[in-house]
């Protein structure tokens, strides 16, 4: 494996750790219901995690509130389980066979916790680049140790790695910025 290999490697990765945040930042919602807010949530399906949306329709019923329509009707109680038990902070409840998802107006306490959400999940997505950075830096080392490289490129290597992290954590730290101030506005 090349030098620029495993930099192109890591970076493409990289990339793909703020493309995760990104959606998972879209998901914490600002107040409106939108069908993408259930997508993280699992649900136990013959035995297996299952996002919701492969067990059930999710629709926007109206602006603030949701409907989880199962397509087995068996799976009724535990999707309504699934949607309490989630990290969301929603109370939903069976009507017949639908399931309906009201959003509560956010309260500064609620928005406090939706800020915490948010800055576990750009936590993850920084730990994840760093991850990378390591393993591209102990792929470069092996390298080294092989004899496929030189010393000086292996450190030139590392610097280019290290700027493409610092570059991806500075990126994850503007959008953490940019969805706080989003869900503190009114």
């Amino acid at each position: 494996m090349a030098i620029t290999e495993v930099k192109k490697t890591a970076e493409h990765k990289m990339q793909r750790s703020v493309e995760t945040l990104k959606t998972d930042l879209a998901k914490v919602r600002t107040g409106r219901a939108h069908t993408g807010l259930l997508d993280h949530v699992h649900v136990d399906y013959y035995g297996s995690s299952v996002p919701i949306n492969t067990v059930a329709n999710v629709t926007l019923i109206d602006a603030r509130t949701l409907g989880v329509q199962p397509w087995e009707k068996n799976m009724l109680a535990k999707l309504e389980k699934a949607v309490r038990d989630s990290d969301l902070g929603l109370n939903p409840s069976a009507q017949g066979d639908l399931i309906r998802v009201p959003m509560p107006p956010l309260t500064e306490a609620r928005r406090r916790e939706l800020i915490k959400v948010v800055k576990g999940e750009s936590e993850a997505a920084k730990v994840a680049v760093r991850n990378l950075r390591r393993d591209a830096i102990a792929t470069l080392k092996e390298m080294l140790k092989h004899k496929e490289c030189s010393e000086d490129d292996e450190h030139r290597a590392q610097d280019d790695i290290q700027k493409l992290t610092d570059r991806y954590v500075a990126e994850i730290d503007k959008l953490l910025s940019h969805k706080e101030t989003e869900l503190m506005a009114i």
